[in-house]
This record gives C-alpha cells, sequence and structure tokens, in this order.
C-alpha cells in the first residue's frame, strides 16, 4: 500500500494554499526568519512551515484572522514585556492578520532561538 503524506510538502506549496493578502504577509514572515536564522532549514512539522537548526527554533501558521507564531515557551518568555501588546500563551504568539507584523521583534526572537539552541 502506497503511503501519501496529506497537506503540503514544502513551505512554498503551504502558503500557496491561502488568499494572495495573506501570502504577502506569510513571505514577508518566512523572509524575516530566514534573515535572522540564515543557516536554518525550511521544512514542515505538524502540517505547520518550521525552520529548524540543531532542532526546531520556530513554527508559524496562517488561521483566518491572524498568523500564528510558535517560538516555543523560552521565546515568548524572554520576549514577554514586547510581546505583551498581542494575545500570547506558553509558546504561541498571535499576530492580527489587519496589522503589520513585527518583522524586528520577529528578527530578534529568531536570533534569541539560534543562540539558544
Amino acid at each position: 500500500m502506497e503511503n501519501k503524506k496529506a497537506g503540503p510538502n514544502s513551505i512554498g506549496e503551504y502558503i500557496a494554499l491561502f488568499p494572495e493578502e495573506t501570502q504577502k504577509i506569510l513571505q514577508e514572515l518566512r523572509a524575516a526568519i530566514k534573515a535572522a536564522a540564515p543557516g536554518a532549514q525550511e521544512k514542515i512539522s505538524y502540517q505547520m512551515p518550521a525552520f529548524a537548526q540543531k532542532g526546531i527554533l520556530v513554527y508559524f501558521a496562517a488561521w483566518k484572522n491572524h498568523i500564528g507564531f510558535y517560538p516555543t515557551s523560552s521565546g515568548t518568555q524572554a520576549f514577554k514585556q514586547e510581546l505583551s501588546a498581542y494575545k500570547n500563551s506558553k509558546g504561541s504568539v498571535k499576530f492580527p492578520l489587519d496589522k503589520p507584523l513585527p518583522l524586528d521583534l520577529i528578527s530578534n526572537i529568531v536570533r534569541f532561538r539560534v543562540a539558544e539552541i
């Protein structure tokens, strides 16, 4: 029996599943993560885009009204003050689709995760 994996096989395929405006936001996020962690590899894990470098650095996902960003609990804890303007919980942050992404903050969190791993 052939084993078929459901869902996208790459971050590009994942992004292509969304409306054009959401695709633009996801591409911005992808570029910011790549710039902050140039040695990281893109992958799909748990059917979400992820960047890995000796372990998972961050995940992200698009939802109806927000972009979910998942830098693990250490990532959200280290930037608790800066993330207070956004809905967040242990290991996750919700960035509203109708507001610009805080790309500098995202880059800082990614760099923190690279140093941590």
